[in-house]
């Protein structure tokens, strides 16, 4: 009978063991790990995020595409914003150029955030950039741009994207500017 007793609590402490490990696997590795959340403790627990999900090769946008071409003329020293409005997960496709080097600044301003706070993407020198971005958040997206040589600098921007608005932000002025369809460029 002696024998019989420490095989029970072993067996006890197996079976209580594969319960917690259940528990785990529904409560946490499903939701974390794949995106399933039977008991809607995962989302409670902020793991369902986590689970990383297939890129796809097609994102449905929920704004027509947009196009955009503006160029400006920055004299010594100084410095403009040009951002464009997008929803999260929006897509814009850039190409800018200028006729000198710029201090430039790729950034966003989420909606609702604090005056002031903007969160950088992309920051150097140069005279120009090519590529696309994705918005992380709702809000403005763009560039700054400041001419710190001598001579004045054009910069020539071409866009096209998901994007609902544009606006330059000069002098301490907020000039909204009319974008158009691909077409209309």
């Amino acid at each position: 009978m002696a024998g019989v007793r420490p095989r029970l609590g072993i067996a006890l402490r197996v079976l209580l063991a594969m319960v917690v490990a259940a528990l785990l696997l529904v409560l946490a590795v499903l939701p974390a790990e794949y995106g399933y959340d039977p008991t809607g403790a995962g989302e409670l627990l902020g793991l369902t995020g986590l689970a990383e999900q297939e890129p796809s090769a097609v994102a449905v946008q929920k704004s027509p595409l947009a196009a955009d071409a503006v160029t400006f003329e920055l004299l010594p020293f100084e410095s403009l914003e040009y951002k464009y409005r997008l929803a999260r997960g929006a897509v814009m496709v850039f190409s800018w150029e200028a006729s000198g080097e710029l201090v430039f600044d790729l950034h966003a301003e989420p909606d609702g955030a604090d005056p002031g706070y903007a969160q950088s993407f992309a920051q150097g020198r140069s005279a120009g950039r090519s590529g696309s971005y994705v918005a992380a958040f709702p809000g403005i997206h763009g560039w700054f741009w400041e001419n710190r040589g001598p001579r004045s600098v054009d910069v020539s921007l071409v866009s096209y994207g998901f994007f609902t608005g544009a606006t330059v932000f000069r002098d301490g002025r907020e000039l909204p500017r009319q974008i158009g369809s691909p077409g209309q460029q």
